[in-house]
């Protein structure tokens, strides 16, 4: 299966675009690198960036890194919004995010 994982507020604080002091959720990213090690694909995508045209990947994937977060690949661009409406959405509350 693949999942992709939103960033900030998902997997690590939301910092009001000081992503540099994000606070990873590490309950949150044990159950990533869970799915991970079991063989499923991990995207990652972030809006970092999509509205001031910084490009934020060096410091997005050393913090990655730092967190211990396994995945096979980190999209920046996804564009900024206050809504998404997908059909295969999981809001980030109710994703089942305990190691049973």
């Amino acid at each position: 299966m693949i999942y992709c994982f939103d960033l900030d507020d998902t997997l690590c604080s939301g910092t009001s675009m000081k992503y540099e002091e994000a606070e990873p959720f590490i309950d949150r990213i044990n159950r990533v690198n869970q799915l991970y090690d079991t063989g499923h694909t991990i995207k990652i995508f972030t809006a970092r960036g999509s509205e001031t045209g910084i490009d934020w990947r060096h410091v997005t994937e050393e913090q990655l890194s730092n967190w211990g977060l396994r995945y096979h690949i980190l999209l920046l661009g996804k564009p900024a919004a206050d809504v998404y409406v997908d059909d295969k959405a999981c809001h980030e509350k109710d994703f089942a995010w305990r190691l049973d």
